[in-house]
C-alpha cells in the first residue's frame, strides 16, 4: 500500500506528528508550502482572518501527486476553529485525486469536530481514521501513544 502524509505547518507542531505518522507507516511525506507569508504577528492575524473567511491561497507546486498513492494522510493545524488555508486550498485542488483519506490536527482550542467535517465536505471522502493532538502533547512529547492508536485504527479500517 502506497501511503502519503501531507500537511501544512507554521510553527512545526503539526510537522512533528506528520514525520511521526509518516516514518511509523513508511510513507511519503508532502509538505504544503503557502505563498502567502504566516511569519510573526501579522503573519498569524492574517493566517486567522484567511481560515475563518474560508479563503484559498496559493500554495507552492507540490512533488508528490496524491492520485498515485493508496491512502493520503492530510494534517492541518485548525487556525481560529478552521482548517488552515493552506490545507484547504490542498483539499480543494486535489478532491478527485484522493483513493482514500486520514484526518490529523493540531490544536490549541476545540472545534475539531466541525474541522474535521469541514476536511470531509471538501475532500468529498469520509475519512477512514482521525488524530487530534493539542499542541501541548506535541511539544511536550506526549503524543506518540495517540499517533500509535490512530495508525492502529487506520490499519484495521483498512483491512476491512
Amino acid at each position: 500500500m502506497k501511503i502519503l502524509v501531507a500537511f501544512y505547518s507554521r510553527s512545526g507542531k503539526t510537522k512533528k506528528a506528520a514525520e511521526a505518522i509518516s516514518d511509523i507507516l513508511k510513507g511519503d511525506k508532502e509538505e504544503i508550502f503557502d505563498i502567502k507569508s504566516r511569519e510573526g504577528v501579522v503573519g498569524f492575524l492574517s493566517a486567522g482572518t484567511d481560515a475563518n473567511l474560508r479563503r484559498l491561497t496559493t500554495i507552492k507546486e507540490i512533488k508528490n501527486n496524491p492520485s498515485l498513492y493508496d491512502l493520503v494522510i492530510i494534517g492541518t493545524p485548525i487556525w481560529s476553529s478552521n482548517i488552515s488555508t493552506p490545507v484547504r486550498t490542498y483539499l480543494s485542488l486535489f478532491k478527485e485525486e484522493f483513493k482514500k483519506v486520514a484526518f490529523f490536527c493540531t490544536r490549541l482550542g476545540s472545534d475539531t469536530e466541525k474541522v474535521f467535517a469541514d476536511m470531509k465536505n471538501l475532500s468529498q471522502k469520509t475519512p477512514l481514521a482521525l488524530l487530534e493532538l493539542t499542541s501541548r502533547e506535541v511539544v511536550r512529547d506526549q503524543y506518540m501513544q495517540k499517533v500509535k492508536e490512530f495508525i492502529k485504527n487506520l490499519k484495521e479500517e483498512l483491512k476491512k
